[in-house]
């Protein structure tokens, strides 16, 4: 893969090329999307998300960007602490979804904004933590969104990114491999009626850098005290750093 393209799944392909076909797909699944989290995690996500949620300790009155959270999955955990959260993604769909979410339970607080990663909207030091859950390997340049996740921290400010790595449990991984591989798709196939887009899903986790290499990304966009959280032997992983 050369300057000039980025990967969207197995294949090499221009950046534009990949933010259109990821909106494509994000938007073929939105509706889905939550229900194909249980059905693909077996409800662990949402142990995940809670174990998360719990590292960036939320407070009453802070500021908190939740990146690539559409569906409010994180947002919601994060206002129930009291913080002060706007909800941004690049994809209306996702938004939407979320928004419908948020007034079926009565939640009014939340700012949701439509936002492209690479490129925030908003001012320097503007928020106390950034969140993004299982986002970041979607996003066309890694390293732009670390810069800007940077960028509208205040100092002392920090950053949390849950995400799918690579497990390093023995005989776990095979087992994985083909769970994922096979049998994703089918599901998506059967519950979402798309078994393409979560193909692209499976990918686009096994085309993410592994941890150290992650964490490395995130010293470079200038993050201080990074510490990498494995779960399941490193299925998911918690990334976290500091704006010093």
């Amino acid at each position: 893969m050369d300057e000039n393209s980025v990967s969207f799944g197995y294949e090499d392909v221009a950046p534009d090329e990949k933010t259109r076909r990821v909106g494509a797909v994000f938007s073929s699944v939105a509706k889905k999307y939550d229900v194909m989290n249980d059905a693909m995690s077996g409800g662990m996500h949402r142990l995940w998300k809670d174990r998360f949620v719990r590292r960036v300790k939320p407070r009453p009155g802070e500021r908190i960007l939740d990146m690539a959270g559409g569906t409010g999955d994180i947002a919601f955990r994060l206002e129930a602490a009291g913080a002060s959260v706007t909800v941004s993604d690049i994809n209306q769909d996702m938004l939407d979804v979320g928004l419908d979410r948020a007034v079926a339970r009565g939640i009014d607080t939340l700012v949701w904004s439509r936002q492209n990663a690479e490129e925030l909207s908003f001012e320097d030091r503007s928020f106390d933590a950034y969140t993004i859950a299982f986002g970041i390997r979607n996003v066309t340049r890694i390293d732009k969104a670390l810069a800007e996740a940077h960028r509208v921290l205040r100092h002392g400010g920090r950053f949390f990114c849950l995400e799918f790595s690579t497990t390093q449990w023995p005989g776990f991984k095979e087992v994985y491999d083909v769970y994922s591989h096979k049998l994703v798709p089918k599901i998506g196939a059967k519950i979402a009626g798309d078994a393409e887009s979560y193909q692209y899903l499976i990918e686009s986790i096994r085309r993410f850098p592994d941890m150290p290499e992650f964490e490395r990304m995130i010293r470079e966009a200038g993050f201080s005290q990074t510490k990498v959280e494995p779960i399941m032997g490193g299925l998911v992983a918690i990334h976290s750093g500091w704006k010093v």
